[in-house]
């Protein structure tokens, strides 16, 4: 009676196997923290918008106040919308890993920016505004590659699965961040965005430690016009949707204003 104990050669795939097999559901957990994190906070402030204000002592619905309260809404998904198609494309060019690992310490480092607000008023909405437009940079670089990362990682057999937990992870945190927002605020809203700090930070380390490119690089050219165009015509909308809300000449809205007219006209034909 014989047993059968494989080659040589495969017995020394094994090891390569499991590591591979290993690092495939490490970088599906890491990337599923990432975008997770990136959608709820696109959603996060939403409901704690009114405590956000009152912590920095700041009435937005008051004449000349409306811009902070709509850049505030929007600014975190005007920049991920503009750059997500970019930080995809660099990822491309210098590596997936390389611009999602940035995109996870950017994002930290503006979350523990915005939970350390110094200033109050239209300083501290100017300050607040800032930081979300650089954490939306960071949420951007985060959800252009993590789909890369998972296709590079994982077969073809497995890839739906794969990137299926990604995107349910992506639609889970646009309502997660509406339920945290709210019961943070209630406590306190700096811990709107403390929440994050933890898990960026060991999001980064993870990442920084765990993975690595796997797919091959390609050269590639940035459509810098189509890029500048997109951005232009989308900020020019949010801009004139912020003026026209806004009281003009005796009227109680603004949509007769030719600066709106011609922001929204304009806009719309850049897009």
């Amino acid at each position: 009676m014989s047993t059968t104990t494989g080659t040589p050669v495969d017995a020394a795939r094994r090891p390569h196997q499991d590591d591979s097999s290993r690092y495939r559901w490490i970088a599906l957990s890491n990337t599923t923290i990432g975008v997770l994190m990136a959608t709820v906070n696109s959603s996060i402030v939403i409901i704690s918008l009114p405590a956000i204000f009152r912590g920095i002592h700041l009435d937005p619905l008051q004449p000349g106040n409306v811009s902070y309260l709509l850049w505030m809404l929007m600014g975190y998904m005007l920049v991920s919308a503009v750059l997500v198609v970019t930080l995809g494309r660099l990822g491309d060019m210098f590596g997936r890993v390389r611009i999602y690992n940035a995109g996870f310490a950017v994002f930290s480092v503006a979350s523990i920016g915005l939970a350390l607000t110094p200033w109050q008023g239209s300083s501290g909405a100017l300050w607040l505004i800032g930081w979300r437009v650089v954490q939306g940079v960071g949420g951007a670089m985060l959800m252009a590659n993590s789909t890369a990362i998972l296709t590079d990682a994982f077969p073809t057999r497995q890839r739906g699965i794969a990137l299926g937990i990604n995107q349910v992870a992506a639609l889970a945190g646009s309502f997660i961040g509406l339920v945290a927002g709210g019961l943070l605020s209630e406590w306190n809203w700096r811990a709107v965005f403390w929440v994050s700090v933890p898990i960026g930070v060991a999001g980064t380390i993870w990442s920084y430690r765990s993975l690595r490119d796997t797919g091959r690089r390609t050269p590639a050219r940035i459509d810098w016009w189509g890029n500048i165009t997109f951005a232009v015509g989308l900020t020019a909308l949010l801009a004139g949707v912020t003026y026209g809300i806004q009281p003009y000449g005796g009227h109680d809205m603004g949509w007769l204003n030719p600066k709106v007219l011609a922001a929204l006209i304009g806009g719309g034909a850049l897009l």
